[in-house]
C-alpha cells in the first residue's frame, strides 16, 4: 500500500516531501545542542526538539558556507530570516507528524527496510544494501539503528498523508487550454518608419535659453554619481619593458622553440571513411559519381557523424607514404580512393588545401621581442616587491613612493563605470570599492604582473556639474529629445492620414512582420512594441509607438489564433497543465498545513530557541 500511494505522488511532490526528509535526517552526525532545556516547541503532542532544531540550523550553516565558499556566520543566517523559515519547516513537519499519528497511518518493517534498502549510503560495491555498512555508517554519525528506523518510519506515514491530501488532483483543462491559446496566439502587422529625413521641417540647433531650460528642467540627466576619489601608485609591465635589454641568443632560442608555429608544411583538412576492401571504396565511388548519394549520406548510413570521420589538419609526415602520394599528389579531387590507412581502404574527403608557410626569424624578431621584453619587465617588478613593501611598511606615503620608485602616481574619480587606465583591472575595481579612508596603502597586484598601491582620499557626492563645463552634452541629449518629439509628432500626422482614407502603403516604405508570439523580442524596433501589437482589439487597427530616433507605425494584419495540434502548443498544453496541477497542490497543502496546526496547537519555547542561537558563534 505504502508504495502504490506513494508512486501517485507527482515530481514536485516528491521534491517538497524530500525536503521535509532533508530537514529530519541530514542533521545526524553534526553535533548536538548541550544545553539544559530539551524542547523548543510542539504541534500537539509532537515534540519539535532542540536537538532537531540545532542540527537543522548547523546543517543550513554548512551548506550556505559551502555555497558561498566562505564562513558564514550565523548572525547573518539569523539576517536572512533563515531561522525562521527553518522553524517553519520544523512545526510543519511535526503537525504532519501529529495528524499521521491522530489518524492512525503508520507503515510496517518491511517498508521500513524497503526504504533504507534505498540509501545508497547504506549499499555496498554491488549496490545491494549491505547491514554492517548500515550500522557502522549510523554508528560514525551518532546514531542508533532503532532512532533511524523510527524517523524513517514517521517519514514515510508523513508522506502518505501528503499523497492522501494532494494526489490526485487534476486541474479543469479548459484552465490550460484557455492560457495556453493565449500564449500560442501570433500576430502579423506592416509597419511604417518615420525617421528625421522624413520630418518636413528640420531640428533646428537649440538656443542658449533652451539649453538652460532643458538643463534645468532634467538635472538628474547630467548628475555624476557618487564617486570614489582616489590617489594611486602603480607600476605595469608595459611601462617598463622597452627598457629591458633583450638578449640576440635568447630570441633565437625562443624562435626554435617555436618552430612549428613559423614554418608549417603543406596541410590538408581531410575526412576519412573506412571500407573492408578496395573495391568497396571504388563502389561508394562510383555511386557518388553517378549522384545517388553522396560522402555525408556514406557517412550517415554508417551511423557515424562528421566529427566521427574528421581528421583535422593532415601534414604529408602525419599519413604513410603510399597514402601521402595519393593525397599531397592532387591538388584538385575533393574525394580520394581508395587510399591505404591503418584501418583499411579509405575514402577521403579533401575540405581544404593548406599551403605551406614560413615565418622567417627577422619577421618574428618583433613579436619574441615583445614577449621576451614582458617577461623581463615582469620579473623586474617582482624583484622591486620587497622594496616597495618595507617603504610602504614604514610608513611612507603614496607620494614618498612615486618619487622615490619607478611607480607612477595618479589620481581618479572612481565610479562602477569608470574603466579607463587603471579602473580597467578587476583587482582595482574590487579595491577601489572595499577600501576605507581609514586604511593604510598595501601593496595588491595587477593581473598582468604589475603592482599598485591605493588610497581613499573622500567619497564625492553626487554632483551636478555647472552647465558651461558640460554643454555639448547637454545639447546632444536636447537633440535627442527633440528629434524623438519631432518624429513622434509626424508619424502622429501620418495617422491622421490614415482616417481620412489613406493606406500605410500610401505613407511610404513599410515592412512586415510575420507570426509574431507575445514572448518575441523585434531588436531593430521599441522594446515596447510587441506588447502594443497585443494590445489591438481587430485587424485595421492602428498604432504609434514613439522610439530614440524614430517613430514606428503599425497596422493588426492578422490575428492567427494558436493551432491545437502543433507540436510548439502541444508541448505548451502539457507544460501548463502541470503548472496548474502543481500549483493547485501547492495552495492545497499550504491550507492543509496551517488547519493543522492552528487545530493542533502550536507551542514555541523562546527560552529555548535563545539558548539554541547562543550557542552558535
Amino acid at each position: 500500500m505504502a508504495k502504490s500511494a506513494a508512486k501517485k505522488v507527482s515530481n514536485v511532490f516528491v521534491w517538497i516531501l524530500m525536503g521535509l526528509l532533508f530537514v529530519a535526517l541530514a542533521g545526524f552526525g553534526i553535533g548536538s545542542f548541550s544545553g539544559g532545556a530539551s524542547q523548543v516547541g510542539s504541534v500537539g503532542d509532537v515534540e519539535i526538539t532542540a536537538d532537531d532544531y540545532f542540527r537543522a540550523l548547523n546543517n543550513e550553516i554548512n551548506a550556505q558556507s559551502a555555497d558561498e565558499r566562505r564562513a558564514v556566520p550565523f548572525a547573518e543566517i539569523r539576517a536572512r530570516g533563515i531561522d525562521a523559515q527553518i522553524l517553519a519547516g520544523l512545526t510543519a513537519r511535526a503537525a504532519l507528524s501529529h495528524e499521521a499519528g491522530a489518524m492512525g497511518i503508520s507503515v510496517g518493517d518491511a517498508e521500513v527496510a524497503a526504504q533504507i534498502a534505498q540509501v545508497q549510503a547504506f549499499q555496498n560495491t554491488s549496490g545491494n544494501f549491505d547491514r554492517n555498512t548500515y550500522e557502522f555508517v549510523l554508528q560514525q554519525q551518532g546514531a542508533t539503528p532503532r532512532e533511524f528506523e523510527e524517523d524513517t518510519r514517521e517519514d514515510v506515514a508523513r508522506a502518505l498523508l501528503q499523497t492522501a491530501v494532494i494526489g490526485g488532483l487534476t486541474p479543469n483543462e479548459i484552465f490550460a487550454e484557455t492560457i495556453t491559446a493565449y500564449q500560442s496566439e501570433t500576430r502579423d502587422f506592416t509597419r511604417l518608419e518615420v525617421r528625421e529625413g522624413d520630418l518636413t521641417v528640420p531640428i533646428a540647433e537649440p538656443t542658449d535659453a533652451e539649453l538652460a531650460a532643458y538643463y534645468d528642467e532634467f538635472p538628474e540627466r547630467f548628475t555624476r554619481p557618487e564617486a570614489r576619489r582616489i590617489t594611486y601608485a602603480w607600476i605595469i609591465p608595459s611601462a617598463i619593458m622597452d627598457d629591458v635589454e633583450i638578449d640576440e641568443d635568447a630570441l633565437r632560442e625562443l624562435y626554435d622553440d617555436r618552430i612549428d608555429e613559423y614554418v608549417q608544411p603543406e596541410r590538408r583538412l581531410l575526412e576519412r571513411l573506412v571500407f573492408n576492401s578496395d573495391a568497396e571504396v571504388d563502389a561508394a565511388l562510383a555511386a557518388i559519381e553517378a549522384e545517388e548519394t553522396d560522402f555525408d549520406t556514406l557517412v550517415a548510413d554508417r551511423d557515424l557523424t562528421l566529427e566521427d570521420v574528421d581528421l583535422g589538419e593532415i601534414a604529408a609526415d602525419d599519413l604513410s607514404d603510399a597514402a601521402a602520394a595519393i593525397i599531397f599528389a592532387d591538388e584538385d579531387s575533393e574525394l580520394l580512393g581508395p587510399v591505404p590507412s591503418p584501418l583499411g581502404p579509405a575514402l577521403f574527403r579533401v575540405n581544404a588545401v593548406l599551403q605551406s608557410s614560413e615565418v622567417p626569424f627577422e619577421e618574428a624578431r618583433d613579436d619574441l621581442s615583445a614577449e621576451l621584453a614582458q617577461e623581463g619587465a615582469r620579473r623586474q617588478i617582482d624583484d622591486m616587491r620587497e622594496g616597495i613593501d618595507d617603504l610602504l611598511a614604514s610608513g611612507a606615503t603614496l607620494e614618498e613612493l612615486s618619487d622615490g620608485t619607478v611607480m607612477t602616481l595618479g589620481t581618479l574619480d572612481y565610479t562602477p563605470a569608470s574603466e579607463e587606465g587603471i579602473a580597467a583591472y578587476d583587482n582595482f575595481r574590487d579595491a577601489a570599492v572595499s577600501v576605507q579612508d581609514s586604511d593604510f596603502p598595501e601593496l595588491l597586484e595587477l593581473s598582468d604582473g604589475g603592482l599598485f598601491a591605493l588610497r581613499l582620499d573622500e567619497v564625492v557626492p553626487p554632483t551636478l556639474p555647472p552647465l558651461d563645463e558640460i554643454e555639448a552634452e547637454v545639447a546632444e541629449a536636447w537633440q535627442a529629445t527633440a528629434l524623438r518629439d519631432a518624429v513622434a509628432e509626424r508619424a502622429s500626422q501620418l495617422v491622421a492620414q490614415l482616417a481620412q482614407g489613406a493606406t500605410l502603403e500610401d505613407l511610404g516604405d513599410t515592412a512586415e512582420e510575420r507570426l509574431i508570439r507575445r514572448q518575441d523580442l523585434l531588436p531593430d524596433l521599441p522594446a515596447t512594441t510587441v506588447a502594443q501589437v497585443f494590445q489591438l482589439e481587430g485587424t485595421g487597427d492602428v498604432v504609434m509607438i514613439p522610439g530614440a530616433d524614430a517613430a514606428h507605425i503599425v497596422r493588426l494584419d492578422t490575428i492567427n489564433s494558436g493551432v491545437r495540434d502543433a507540436p510548439d502548443t502541444s508541448v505548451i498544453l502539457s507544460i501548463m497543465n502541470q503548472s496548474i496541477a502543481q500549483s493547485m497542490a501547492v495552495d492545497i497543502f499550504e491550507a492543509y498545513g496551517q488547519a493543522l496546526q492552528a487545530n493542533a496547537g502550536i507551542t514555541t519555547n523562546q527560552g529555548v530557541i535563545n539558548a539554541v542561537h547562543a550557542s552558535f558563534p
